[in-house]
């Protein structure tokens, strides 16, 4: 995994544990942010297993009752079917719970961290330009109504964009990787397009 992949992983994490009003935070108050970051990740782990195992379970329930319940053929396809996708979902979850203790390992390299800080301070303390400018590029929807993660893996962007350096494509590549990962089924196109759109408004103002 890249340190800055890690880190913005780490950030979007750590972003949802900012408090309400977010005041310029110090150093020793980050660090406790990103440090409860790292717990929400190893909950993770663990939600993550027994939500397999119980889709397992499920799975494993659905055919047997294909066997005894079944009125014909095609019911017991349709559930057997249905066996097997929890059983791939479990699958999936499972590698997802296999990946996070390597997250959480490399979130102590010092280069994952410094760039994790750097990101959330940078955003904490240029929030009102950086929602502005995400409003400006929504299209029928509001930013305050986005569902939290796809608002912060869309400030974590524009904040790279904007204050980092980071060029636009790299930016958006890595907030399209986030939202595949966090967001629901159809938030990484959604994000895409939204930072499209924040990267014409930049260049726009820069003529």
């Amino acid at each position: 995994m890249q340190a800055r992949r890690i880190a913005r992983e780490l950030s979007l994490l750590s972003i949802s544990q900012l408090p309400a009003n977010q005041s310029r935070l110090d150093d020793q108050q980050l660090q406790n942010i990103m440090l409860a970051a790292v717990r929400t990740l190893t909950t993770e782990v663990q939600e993550t297993l027994e939500t397999a195992a119980a889709e397992v379970k499920r799975g494993s329930d659905r055919l047997l009752s294909s066997e005894t319940r079944a009125s014909d053929v095609q019911s017991a396809r349709a559930m057997v079917q249905e066996a097997l996708d929890l059983a791939q979902t479990a699958i999936n979850r499972v590698g997802m719970a296999v990946e996070l203790p390597e997250l959480i390992q490399l979130t102590n390299q010092k280069e994952v961290r410094a760039y994790a800080l750097q990101v959330i301070s940078t955003l904490n303390a240029n929030t009102a330009a950086v929602d502005e400018l995400l409003t400006q590029s929504l299209v029928d929807w509001q930013l305050n109504r986005l569902a939290r993660i796809d608002r912060d893996i869309l400030r974590i962007a524009v904040t790279e964009i904007m204050y980092l350096g980071v060029p636009d494509k790299v930016a958006i590549n890595e907030a399209v990787e986030l939202a595949k990962r966090y967001s629901g089924s159809e938030g990484h196109r959604f994000i895409n397009g939204v930072l499209r759109r924040v990267t014409e408004q930049i260049k726009t103002k820069s003529v």
